[in-house]
């Protein structure tokens, strides 16, 4: 296909490129901030393959009428200015860009009836099962179980929590009708009191180049069980949005996820 990227310069630009090349796709149109240190230059450069000829360049009506289908990774901002875009040219759109307001991610979904759009706050193909068998477990246990989220990530991530630790929290609400309306707790320090039950837990630990843990604790009276994803590169996340961009492609409008790719019920 031809494809365009957004925020090509930032490391999950880089390794969807990278995968993107090695399945045949081309690059139609890359697409960075006038501040990005290779902004300017053949996009090839990135991954030093001298054959990707695509300019770096913001983006633009002309650039995404260029694509087959365009995957974003960049900034809340930029990620809103591209749908408009996308909605405008009638080109499918990937967004795994973290840190959207429930707003914008309202408009993204939205956009599905206009345009194939596929929101996720994370593509491994093993973190969406870690979605689904959260799911499965928040709603067989309903009570008896304190549920908490941890999450981890590396020294220069913006955001907290995590996007993928904001939906875990938001499959644990959905799934158990109990919890549906949990207050969410980020810390607890001095005499906070016993825990309630009308609470879920979700923590962010930031440090050194942790590419992405998240565990779900349903912790009962005598047992516990945990559900656990670790990351130990970004590939896999750039391997899943690349198969979601495949599987985007010249599909009617809807507003998809991973699970849609993955033939989840």
């Amino acid at each position: 296909m031809k494809i365009g990227i957004c925020g090509i310069c930032g490391r999950m630009g880089q390794e969807i490129l990278s995968i993107a090349a090695r399945r045949g796709h081309t690059l139609a149109a890359a697409f960075d901030a006038p501040s990005a240190p290779m902004f300017g230059k053949k996009a090839g450069e990135l991954i030093r393959n001298d054959e990707i000829s695509a300019v770096i360049e913001e983006m633009s009506p002309e650039g995404v009428a260029r694509c087959e289908v365009v995957v974003d990774f960049s900034s809340p901002k930029a990620t809103m200015k591209l749908l408009g875009l996308c909605v405008k040219e009638k080109k499918p759109l990937v967004v795994g860009t973290t840190g959207l307001s429930d707003s914008e991610r309202a408009e993204i979904e939205s956009a599905g009836a206009v345009i194939p759009v596929l929101l996720s706050p994370n593509m491994s193909v093993g973190v969406n099962l870690l979605f689904k068998l959260t799911e499965i477990a928040s709603a067989a246990l309903t009570t008896g179980f304190d549920v908490e989220i941890f999450e981890a990530h590396h020294r220069l991530k913006k955001d907290a929590p995590s996007g993928t630790a904001k939906k875990l929290l938001e499959i644990v609400k959905a799934s158990n009708s109990a919890l549906s309306s949990a207050q969410e707790i980020s810390g607890r320090e001095g005499v906070p009191g016993e825990r309630t039950d009308n609470e879920i837990g979700i923590f962010a630990m930031r440090g050194g180049d942790i590419v992405g843990e998240h565990t779900v604790f349903y912790v009962g009276m005598g047992e516990r069980i945990e559900l656990t994803h670790r990351a130990s590169n970004r590939s896999i996340l750039a391997s899943g949005a690349v198969r979601a961009m495949e599987w985007l492609g010249g599909r009617l409008p809807g507003s998809y996820n991973m699970f849609d790719v993955l033939g989840f019920k």
